[in-house]
């Protein structure tokens, strides 16, 4: 039932502002405006933010480069909550994981915030979450059973970190634990810049996150990619099996970071920001950078974007349920 509203009352606030969007001439752009993200500068989605953020100069939405304000902690929930209070008019948007909106109402009790707080603007990019070990882990340790092997072996070092608790990549690590019968301890970080580091310098055993977030480590040979979680294998790691390859279909996933704004913004405001967005995920500096970090770029209509959120939160429920998590467990 709680999917079911969450998806007629997203998609029809969509609908109506993709109704206005011919309106969009009419707005006039903004002197500045400011994205909240809510995790650590140098992480993934930053990336997006950044990248994104100086192409919106010049813009029917904007005048100026819009500045990025990095609000880390509580799995992106800071800057959500700062964006429900923040002024209608545009001025502040944020940059959100798709988990923030579809499973953490699964999560939280008193959640600061519902996905009606908010309107979709575009999503920005799509990634692929992997599994990664780093020196504590043997290295004849190539591929996910056989970390699950070490981990039955050595139950006392058998840990993950992810970049949040009630993360996507925190569900993914505690599915795959379940399903194989092994248990493995997680260790939430803000984000994933301090638990990468940390899987480097041998202080847990391994990482779940977006996969990315992996890259220059392992080029540098600091760490061992074992598995990505997308329907295929990730463009940017063509070596690297998926976890369905190796007999865990069960986690399959993709996820995006997408633009939101607070929900009164005017619609002709919002057709202005999905344009600007829509055209700075085009230019090839964004797309490049983005690369770079292991994303896909992918803008879409608000309404493609509300329905992803309302299939998200149908698709996770159930498996929030079956790992048992709540922020008070």
């Amino acid at each position: 039932m709680m999917q079911r509203r969450l998806f007629v009352q997203a998609t029809a606030g969509a609908a109506a502002l993709g109704a206005l969007a011919p309106y969009a001439a009419f707005a006039q752009a903004l002197d500045q405006v400011k994205i909240l993200y809510g995790f650590p500068a140098g992480s993934s989605g930053d990336t997006v933010a950044r990248r994104v953020g100086e192409k919106l100069a010049g813009s029917a939405y904007t005048k100026n480069v819009a500045v990025v304000d990095n609000k880390p902690g509580a799995g992106g929930r800071i800057a959500l909550e700062l964006l429900k209070g923040s002024p209608a008019d545009g001025s502040v948007i944020a940059l959100a994981q798709v988990s923030a909106l579809a499973n953490y109402p699964y999560i939280y009790s008193k959640l600061g915030y519902t996905v009606q707080d908010f309107a979709p603007i575009s999503i920005g990019a799509v990634m692929q979450h992997g599994l990664a070990v780093g020196p504590m882990v043997p290295a004849n340790v190539q591929n996910v059973k056989d970390f699950l092997a070490w981990a039955k072996a050595n139950p006392k070092d058998a840990s993950y970190g992810s970049p949040g608790a009630g993360s996507t990549p925190h569900f993914l690590g505690a599915l795959l634990g379940i399903n194989s019968g092994v248990e493995l301890k997680h260790v939430p970080y803000r984000g994933s810049v301090p638990g990468v580091t940390d899987v480097v310098g041998g202080q847990i055993a391994a990482m779940v996150t977006p996969h990315g977030d992996f890259i220059a480590n392992a080029k540098a040979g600091k760490l061992r990619i074992l598995a990505t979680s997308g329907p295929k294998r990730s463009p940017y790691m063509p070596d690297v099996p998926t976890f369905a390859e190796q007999g865990f279909p069960e986690l399959t996933t993709e996820e995006w970071f997408g633009f939101l704004a607070p929900a009164k913004t005017p619609a002709s405001v919002l057709a202005a920001a999905n344009a600007a967005i829509t055209a700075a995920l085009k230019e090839k500096t964004v797309t490049d950078s983005l690369a770079i970090v292991g994303l896909i770029p992918r803008a879409s209509s608000m309404q493609e974007m509300a329905a992803s959120i309302a299939a998200e939160s149908k698709h996770w429920g159930p498996l929030i349920k079956k790992i048992g998590f709540t922020a008070e467990s």
